[in-house]
């Protein structure tokens, strides 16, 4: 699902060129479940961010869900996302001035499929949030806002998810709850996840871990039977 070959990306700064990856090789089979972690500013964020066409690499080849990224331009990335990728952030991005179902639905709606409202209304009843699809954002604590936002990266049924600590500005309790569903809903959907965490217990959760340091993958681990994706 995933082939990055001897990846960098370079920007640019005031200060002189800054290399933020420097020579990734990673393939992540589908349906596989891979904990990227490592310290603050080594890339992981970064390399997520390059798997979903959202950077472009400076060099290097990237294959992801059969498409040669670096072959694409804005449009074509923009097409790739829409119908291979779900991306749920730290920070929600949900749009505040839209209701949970709007928020949900709006990727259908931009793609003109006429089921968006259907398809929002059952990934709303998959995530626990039926009873809240008129209110808006700011009417919603922050465990719900992850849900509307996972539900948001789930309705295009994404052959990926990239989920950035996804439980970052959440409680303990609530973050339990929504790695819960994250895992649920990717053995459920046989998706291939990609979740960037500090947490270790939550990184052992997937079949495989990925430390990310200074730019580079170190001491990969093979994939192993565990947590609830195996």
């Amino acid at each position: 699902m995933v082939m990055l070959e001897d990846v960098h990306l370079t920007l640019e700064s005031p200060a002189g060129p800054v290399n933020i990856l420097k020579g990734i090789s990673l393939e992540v089979d589908r349906g596989e479940a891979v904990g990227v972690v490592g310290p603050s500013g080594s890339g992981k964020s970064t390399l997520l961010a390059v798997i979903a066409g959202l950077e472009r690499a400076s060099r290097g080849r990237m294959t992801v869900a059969g498409q040669d990224l670096s072959q694409l331009n804005e449009d074509g990335l923009a097409l790739f996302r829409r119908d291979n990728v779900g991306i749920v952030f730290q920070s929600f991005h949900l749009i505040p001035t839209l209701n949970a179902l709007e928020n949900v639905a709006m990727p259908l709606e931009l793609a003109g499929r006429r089921d968006a409202e259907e398809r929002a209304m059952a990934e709303m009843d998959a995530v626990g949030l039926h009873d809240r699809i008129s209110h808006y954002p700011a009417q919603l604590s922050g465990g719900e806002q992850q849900r509307v936002a996972l539900a948001r990266a789930l309705v295009v049924a994404p052959k990926i998810m990239l989920a950035d600590e996804p439980t970052g500005n959440l409680d303990g309790e609530t973050g339990r709850s929504i790695v819960d569903l994250v895992f649920a809903q990717h053995a459920e959907r046989d998706t291939t996840l990609l979740l960037i965490t500090h947490d270790p217990a939550l990184a052992d959760r997937c079949d495989r871990i990925i430390t990310i340091a200074d730019g580079r993958i170190e001491a990969p681990q093979p994939a192993v039977t565990r947590g609830i994706s195996a």
